[in-house]
This record gives structure tokens, sequence and C-alpha cells, in this order.
């Protein structure tokens, strides 16, 4: 019978979720690397007991954890990130200049056809890559030695890769996004990259229609039309029809167009979900009630999702890499809270129940949708 299994990262430790394809009844394994921020956890598309962890620490720097058997077991494969030449440079927003540092890992995309190959978002902006399983990485400075990388600037967050996207018809393109410099595509595996922002606008910044220094919190794609990106915006929810040649705004009608997560239904590339918030100074849902909101044109046309979630007095933020879908029948939708709950609707977010509560900090959910 096919099921679940659905990874979430946290402020102190990670947990994995598994359910039948019915998704009604939970088997709760964690936390994984107590007291430890996990910042990712993303399973291998070509091995689904392959899952891959970023394990931060303050103290003890960056780990990256792998695990062959769906997370019982876990191998801490490698903290080894190397890179080529000088560090280099990026400016802060007030103008000056300063070195890049390894931080932490943010994101990490495994390969579509190889479970030892996974890509690497890290802070300060830079995409690393290994081909033996994580326990080395190798950065492709193509991307942090682009011209305009020295003018790279931190959102609030840090300087951070945090979106990794590989298209599924040509393994030569990768799409990423950086908080605060914009999305970027590579055409040759890498090897160069262009900023894809055209169309994009922010207040804030000297040139608001500048090609880079834009804060992209997220951006999605549907499998089925690589060429069709959905983004969450520092204000506004942007949708690209080229491959992010150019942008065009669909917030519609959403009570606000600031948010984080933004994710594609499993199987209609026109329906997208969004969590808004606030402001970008007041992080929790406007009015105090957690809506999920969904659109079945694309954008433009919103709809609030509301059954099962709480409608007064909630003050969670819903982060960037915090929601996921599976590709059962019917689609599932799943996201984690600030405040450690994580919820998950089994009919494509007309209703909603909590999977668990009273997590830390929920940082990142995906889900495997498993045979």
């Amino acid at each position: 019978m096919s099921g679940v299994r659905v990874l979430v990262g946290t402020r102190k430790g990670a947990f994995v979720l598994t359910a039948d394809g019915k998704r009604k009844r939970w088997d709760v394994s964690g936390p994984h690397f107590p007291g430890w921020e996990i910042y990712h956890l993303k399973g291998s598309p070509a091995e689904p007991n392959r899952l891959y962890a970023s394990q931060t620490s303050g103290w003890f720097g960056q780990v990256i954890q792998r695990s062959d058997d769906g997370g019982k077991t876990w191998d801490a494969v490698g903290n080894e990130f190397t890179y080529d030449g000088v560090p280099g440079t990026h400016q802060w927003y007030d103008g000056t200049q300063h070195p890049w540092k390894f931080a932490r890992v943010w994101h990490l995309e495994p390969s579509l056809t190889d479970p030892d190959t996974v890509y690497a978002g890290v802070e300060d902006a830079a995409l690393f890559r290994t081909v033996d399983g994580g326990r080395s990485w190798q950065e492709l400075p193509g991307l942090r030695c682009h011209g305009s990388g020295p003018s790279w600037q931190p959102g609030a967050g840090g300087m951070c890769l945090h979106t990794i996207l590989l298209d599924p018809s040509d393994p030569e393109r990768i799409f990423i996004a950086i908080s605060a410099a914009g999305a970027f595509r590579s055409d040759d595996a890498g090897k160069t990259w262009r900023p894809v922002n055209r169309g994009l606008r922010s207040e804030g910044i000297p040139n608001q229609d500048a090609e880079v220094g834009h804060c992209v919190h997220r951006i999605a794609v549907h499998p089925s039309r690589p060429g069709v990106l959905f983004m969450q915006k520092h204000w506004d929810v942007m949708r690209s029809d080229d491959a992010g040649e150019s942008w065009h705004e669909v917030s519609g009608n959403l009570p606000s167009d600031f948010g984080f997560p933004i994710d594609v239904h499993a199987y209609e590339p026109e329906t997208i979900y969004v969590v808004p918030i606030k402001s970008d100074s007041e992080h929790y849902p406007p009015d105090g009630k957690l809506r999920v909101y969904r659109s079945r044109t694309g954008g433009n046309e919103w709809e609030a999702l509301t059954k099962g979630l709480p409608q007064s007095d909630c003050y969670v933020n819903v982060l960037r890499d915090a929601m996921a879908v599976d590709s059962l029948d019917a689609c599932g939708v799943y996201f984690g809270t600030t405040g450690g709950q994580v919820y998950a609707s089994a009919d494509a977010g007309e209703s909603w129940a909590p999977i668990v509560r009273d997590l830390p900090a929920v940082l990142s959910v995906e889900v495997q949708t498993l045979q």
C-alpha cells in the first residue's frame, strides 16, 4: 500500500512522520539530533530511503547527516565544504564590504537521478555539490564569482541561498534563489549563471527595478511545466511563463502579498498555495487567522482555506521551506509553523488537521510519497 513520509526540520531536532495512503494515523519518530538546528531534510527521488539532513550548531558548526533506511539510523557523512580561490566579499545595506563566510547549509536538493549527488545552498550565498553521498562537497564557483556578487546584500535572516530547483526536462538547467540578491539560472549544469529577475520591483533599494538586489523568499515549479515558475517575494506573488526571463505579479485578491512559502499542486500545475502573513515587520497571519490561500488559475484569483485551522488569536509564522505536497490521490498538502504544529490536508487543502503539535519551531517540511 502507498504511504507518506513527512520530514520535519526544527530548531531543536528532526522528526520523521509516516502514514499509510489514507493519511489519518501518523507514527512520529524523533527527535533525531536533539538540540541541534536542522535547517532542512530531504529525500532522494532516485532512492526513497536515502535521506539527507543539514545539522547546524553555533558551537560545533555544520554537519551533513545521511540515512539509508528512511530515517531510522543516521551517519554523519561529512562537514568538509571546499571552495576555489579567495572567499571574496559582499556588500551590506550600509554600503560597507564584508568578507564571505560559511555559516550553514540552508537547503539540500538531491539529484533527480543519482542518490549520491546533492546540491547545497549555503549562507553566505554559495552553491555546493557532492557526488559521493555527502562525504565531500565542492563549490560551483561560477555563481559566487558572478559579476554582481560583490553587491549581494543579506535579507533579515542572512544572505542565504535557500532555493534550488532542478529542471526534470533539462539536466543542465538549475534555478536558485538568494535573499536578498534574487533568482539566477544556469543552463550549463552550474558552470555559469545569469540573473533572472526582470519584472521584479523592490522598494528600499536604490534602483527599484534593478536586475539584482531583490529579496526572493521562495520559488516553486511543477515538474510537468519547468518553464512556468511561481515566486513568493518580499511583498508580491509573482509568475514567470518563460523560465524566469520575465515576471509579472499575480497577488490578486490576497489579504497580504507578504509571505514565505509557495508550492504547486501535484497534478494541477495551475493550482498554487501560499500562506500570507501581515507584513515584513509583523510575521503572523492577518487578523490572527491562520489561512492557506489557493489559486486554481495560476494566480490573481485566490480562495482562503480555513477548515481545521485556528481562526482566532493565532500568531505563528510559516517559513520558506516549511510547505510541501505529496503525489497521492488526492494531493496532500503539508506545512509547519514556528509554533511547532505540522498541519496536513489529504484533500488538496479543503480541510486540515494537525499531525503533531508542540514541536520546536519548524524550519522545513518535505514530503515523500512511498509506494
